[in-house]
């Protein structure tokens, strides 16, 4: 990286208790030089505002969390934004994907907790939100992926595709 060059940064989106502080905190372990068993959840509180969390993917990116409550100024972030992880709604879905900052931008929607027991399947989700209409639509690459970040299934592939989102980045 050059001198006084940020790194890029991630945004992570979501409804309010939609598990992106869980999962930005079980990716932290997975990408660290060593990665540590992920053992236990830790407790978690609601997001308020803002929360930045570097990761080694091996370069060094910021993700960026956004509280659930901030959803009406997501858009003040979108400039900064080298990919978007979304764990949202369908509405909130297609409001950042048609936003003009992130026409181009790679997207990652996490279907996290599919630890519950009253989990729907990919398949169901994907068509409950109508996802092939949307991926055929939109004008950026669009990935999905199931997710527990209680138990860490899927966040391997997440940390794979922020890799291959870095690499898209530079």
């Amino acid at each position: 990286m050059a001198a006084g060059r940020s790194p890029p940064t991630f945004l992570l989106l979501g409804a309010a208790g939609g598990g992106k502080s869980l999962l930005v905190r079980r990716l932290r372990q997975l990408s660290a030089e060593e990665p540590a068993e992920l053992g236990e959840p830790p407790a978690t509180l609601p997001t308020v505002g803002t929360n930045l969390t570097d990761l080694r993917l091996p370069r060094k990116v910021t993700v960026r969390e956004l509280g659930g409550c901030m959803g009406p100024i997501w858009p003040s972030y979108y400039g900064e934004c080298s990919a978007l992880l979304v764990s949202s709604s369908c509405i909130q879905l297609l409001s950042v994907l048609s936003a003009a900052p992130l026409a181009s931008v790679p997207v990652l929607v996490l279907f996290n907790k599919i630890d519950l027991p009253c989990y729907m399947s990919l398949v169901e989700m994907k068509s409950l939100f109508r996802m092939q209409d949307i991926v055929s639509c939109a004008t950026q690459p669009i990935t999905m992926l199931e997710t527990s970040a209680r138990d860490g299934t899927g966040l391997a592939e997440v940390l794979q595709w922020l890799r291959s989102a870095l690499k898209e980045a530079c």
